[in-house]
């Protein structure tokens, strides 16, 4: 029965959900915000060390000197992680361009143009001649009128998380164009003897008219504001995202993909994952301006709650293989997926045991998870412990990862070693299961020999 449940996800789901996974727009947006994740790990960790003094004493030395240059601090975050979708972009049209078999750095120039002629610069106001009158005599005014910059701005929102959708499209339309054009010959070729950096600017040329006078005449002339637009449509979504029963089906979907050697997040983060950028983006911007914390779903909460130690939360059982397995062999994989595991890299033990295929270790791979959705989201809920505001290095130790995700809550350490200890219970049956067979195979096949 398990091998014909086996063989019909092999051929009815398994390739399918592998060519939506490789189809080239969804490949394009995952390789375009994966390329953008150094920049989020490492601007979430200057946010981490600018509000590091509300977990400190407030008497100590590098308490006071980060609580002064806290400002400062954050700056690398504002230029980085705040605008994140200005790199997106260029990642995404690099990427379909590739697939395109177009040059990709034209294509992510091209993305980068379409995506900034969609956000129309704000003329900053000037002071007219009664305020500057009266900043004469007062000095303090006159301080805030020298620090208002002058001529034309850009609504920084509009470059992060709140303008991803809108930088996806725009992306996908230049390299359509950009497509058009090579494909149709409606491009300016120039003679093989010159160089092929120049001749690639030259082809490039007739895609900037086009996608220059399309989303001005759209943007500046008729006055369309895409990004109202889409943020209104795509809202409701993330807002469903950002739900109990939303998250659960997230895992129960990963997680069965994954019990038949179908990498589950792969699928599912393709989807997912400018959502969970928004939902993640939000949450630190309120930190950083004090304000609450309201989104659970982000993508750090499934990487430090959900699956602590990897998909299936499979740290749990690479402790019991490592220190409780009887059998020869569950003794060697446990301790060669154990040190993996502390880190999230759990293939030794998802291929290893093996997860895929195995009826008797497929239940709690499937259960743990979702009983730590359930347990993390309801201790996020009651506010026993903080919300995620940051992204930390995938390969840090869970309850380190925890803590430095939610802006250093010794709370969120303490509640990821709880659900280690908790899925060590609940391995621990099935483990011993699935350790007792190993044996008996192994005794059968001494008395065999002998």
């Amino acid at each position: 029965m398990f091998d014909k449940i086996s063989q019909f996800m092999d051929e009815k789901l398994s390739t399918p959900m592998a060519r939506l996974a490789e189809q080239r727009h969804l490949r394009a947006i995952r390789d375009g915000i994966i390329a953008t994740l150094p920049l989020i790990i490492v601007a979430s960790m200057f946010l981490v060390l600018a509000f590091l003094p509300n977990s400190l004493p407030q008497d100590w030395g590098i308490t006071q000197f980060l609580s002064a240059n806290a400002g400062k601090i954050l700056l690398p975050h504002r230029v980085s992680m705040y605008i994140m979708t200005l790199y997106a972009v260029f990642g995404i049209g690099h990427s379909l361009a590739g697939s395109y078999k177009l040059d990709p750095l034209s294509g992510g120039i091209l993305a980068e143009l379409a995506f900034l002629l969609t956000i129309t610069p704000k003329m900053a106001p000037v002071a007219s001649e009664g305020v500057l009158k009266l900043a004469e005599s007062n000095a303090e005014l006159q301080d805030y009128i020298n620090a208002v910059p002058g001529g034309f701005n850009l609504p920084m929102a509009n470059l992060g998380s709140a303008g991803m959708f809108v930088g996806i499209l725009s992306a996908f339309f230049a390299v359509e164009v950009y497509r058009f054009t090579q494909k149709s010959g409606f491009k300016i070729s120039m003679p093989p003897q010159v160089p092929a950096s120049v001749a690639r600017s030259f082809e490039a040329l007739t895609p900037t008219v086009i996608i220059l006078l399309v989303l001005s005449t759209v943007t500046y002339f008729i006055g369309f504001d895409l990004h109202q637009i889409v943020g209104k449509l795509v809202e409701p979504l993330i807002k469903a995202t950002d739900s109990l029963p939303s998250a659960l089906i997230i895992v129960l979907l990963a997680q069965f993909f994954w019990s038949f050697g179908i990498h589950g997040w792969s699928i599912v983060g393709s989807l997912a994952r400018p959502l969970w950028l928004v939902l993640i983006d939000q949450n630190t911007l309120a930190f950083s301006n004090n304000e609450a914390v309201v989104n659970t779903a982000a993508e750090p909460f499934y990487q430090w709650f959900v699956m602590v130690g990897g998909s299936g939360a499979t740290l749990g059982l690479a402790i019991l293989f490592a220190f409780f397995a009887k059998s020869a062999y569950g003794k060697s994989l446990g301790k060669t997926a154990f040190i993996p595991s502390i880190f999230n890299i759990n293939e030794p033990m998802i291929f290893g045991a093996p997860l895929v295929l195995n009826p008797m270790l497929i239940i709690p791979f499937i259960l743990v998870p979702v009983l730590n959705t359930l347990i993390a989201w309801g201790a996020f809920s009651m506010g026993l412990v903080n919300r995620v505001v940051a992204t930390a290095p995938w390969t840090l130790p869970g309850p380190i990862g925890a803590f430095l995700a939610t802006g250093s809550d010794i709370r969120a350490a303490l509640l990821s070693i709880f659900l280690i200890v908790l899925s060590v219970a609940i391995y621990y049956p099935f483990f011993k299961m699935y350790d007792n067979k190993l044996l008996a195979e192994e005794t059968e096949g001494t008395d065999t020999l002998n």
